[in-house]
């Protein structure tokens, strides 16, 4: 039996990273940083650190042979409507990619309802009640990250990741 390593990746400065291997699982917010916008005014933004992206997923590529990962990136949000929250989510994923491509790491793009469809109660409606169920569940499946969790206010990384577990 081959071993496979699994990373559930929310999207997104808010976002989580899960990963489930045959040892063990990993659950951590996706790293980021705040700085000053590129504008004159002033204006905070979150970026993804790039560089803690790559030191965490690095080991996990020299554990396991690149036909032995499997990494779902959940696609963003984007909302015209929602200019701001669009363009944080559109650069989280730019700057994820470029972490996965300088990696070498295969990966495929997710849809969250292909996941929630599965782990998730059928008949929930809304953001918060989505986010109660999935940290609800997370809990669940994963009490030894109960911390994490409650904080994280979620838990769609480790969740993504349990999906790919299930189906891949």
């Amino acid at each position: 039996m081959s071993k496979k390593l699994f990373i559930g990746i929310d999207n997104g400065v808010t976002g989580s990273i899960g990963v489930i291997s045959p040892d063990t699982s990993i659950f951590l917010p996706t790293p980021v940083k705040k700085e000053q916008d590129y504008t004159k005014k002033k204006k905070n933004i979150s970026r993804i650190n790039s560089i803690e992206l790559f030191s965490f997923l690095k080991p996990h590529k020299d554990n396991f042979n690149s036909n032995e990962i499997i990494i779902a990136l959940e696609r963003p949000a984007i909302n015209p409507q929602r200019w701001t929250s669009s363009m944080s989510a559109i650069r989280a994923l730019e700057a994820t990619l470029n972490v996965i491509e300088l990696l070498g790491l295969p990966f495929r793009y997710i849809d969250s309802k292909e996941w929630q469809r599965e782990l998730l109660p059928k008949g929930i409606k809304g953001t918060p009640e989505l986010k109660k169920a999935s940290m609800d569940i997370g809990l669940r499946l994963f009490p030894n990250h109960e911390e994490t969790i409650l904080k994280q206010k979620d838990a769609d990384g480790i969740l993504i990741a349990e999906y790919l577990r299930k189906n891949f």
